[in-house]
């Protein structure tokens, strides 16, 4: 069991974005600007792999292991509707 809903599906947005749908059917939007900014994350800075990005688990993840803590994952993105 998990603290945090499990993302189902994901797409990419312009501007380092992500679009998230969890297994409760919530639909949020995380902002990846901050992260990239942490040398962990610099890869991500290639918009082009930056878009290679899986779920993985309970998280979602890139090619070289970069990925988000499931709670932050959840709590750090915004309800789509509040976009």
């Amino acid at each position: 069991m998990y603290i945090v809903p499990k993302p189902i599906k994901i797409k990419i947005l312009e501007n380092y974005r992500i679009w998230i749908k969890f297994e409760n059917e919530e639909k949020k939007i995380i902002d990846m600007k901050k992260y990239i900014k942490e040398k962990f994350y610099q890869k991500l800075r290639n918009e082009e792999y930056f878009k290679k990005v899986k779920i993985f688990e309970n998280t979602i993840q890139w090619e070289n292991g970069e990925d988000i803590a499931p709670e932050n994952l959840y709590y750090d993105s915004i309800a789509e509707k509040e976009i």
